[in-house]
């Protein structure tokens, strides 16, 4: 008996560890997808999960970057949500390949709607031209909910390498024409014109599998797990010749 005590041990503290590790990696405010290519333009989506189980999540601020600002940033429309874009001047002007820049957009506020619990939102933003000397762009965002409560996702990566608590949704530059996997997603290639840059709507199946794909994957973990308990208890119980 104390055999099989220690295996039920052994298999809900890696049932908690597993669950521990699936459920941080789908509660944070990220940038979708997280890579772009240096010097282009792309299409981004804010993807917000509802952390809450007794409030909603009411309105959605993401201050844009003023050392690297976007001359060109469009949002696109969401159903029962205002939007209201700021733009501002800058610290200083920085040069672009279309004379100096002075103004850009420095925040987007979405508010007016709902993410209730268990739901996440996807808030869709047309951007660039993306810098060509920088290897990242974070976008320190603040979520509010309907009981009053900000949660503010702006701290940077530690320097251990771990993600730290809250942290801010970061889109990774690579060069054009890079190795990454999946610059190619995340880059438009049409040029800035009268028009603003083209957006296409993200799939809502497409958002809704990444995260069960990860829950699929916490609870092929469990099962493994189980059946290494089955494995051991039978050659606990093998009688011996």
């Amino acid at each position: 008996m104390s055999f099989v005590r220690r295996t039920a041990t052994v298999f809900a503290a890696a049932t908690a560890l597993t669950v521990g590790l699936a459920i941080p990696a789908l509660a944070h405010v990220t940038i979708q997808p997280g890579t772009a290519e240096q010097g282009g333009f792309t299409k981004v989506a804010f993807r917000v999960p509802n952390e809450r189980d007794d409030a909603s999540t009411v309105k959605i601020e993401v201050d844009f970057p003023t050392d690297h600002p976007l001359a060109f940033v469009s949002v696109k429309p969401l159903p029962g949500w205002d939007v209201k874009v700021t733009q501002g001047k800058l610290p200083k002007p920085v040069k672009t390949e279309y004379g100096d820049l002075k103004e850009a957009v420095t925040k987007i506020v979405w508010s007016g709607g709902k993410i209730n619990s268990g739901e996440f939102q996807e808030f869709e933003v047309s951007m660039g031209q993306l810098p060509k000397d920088t290897e990242s762009l974070t976008f320190p965002t603040k979520q509010t909910y309907s009981g009053g409560e900000v949660v503010t996702w702006a701290d940077p990566p530690k320097a251990d390498g771990t993600e730290a608590e809250h942290p801010a949704p970061t889109l990774k530059l690579v060069a054009a024409g890079g190795d990454d996997d999946q610059h190619g997603m995340a880059s438009a290639s049409a040029a800035p014109s009268s028009a603003a840059p083209s957006m296409t709507p993200v799939a809502a199946s497409a958002s809704a599998s990444d995260g069960t794909a990860r829950l699929l994957g916490g609870a092929g973990l469990v099962v493994g797990v189980i059946g290494i308990v089955i494995g051991a208890l039978g050659l606990r119980r093998r009688p011996t010749s």
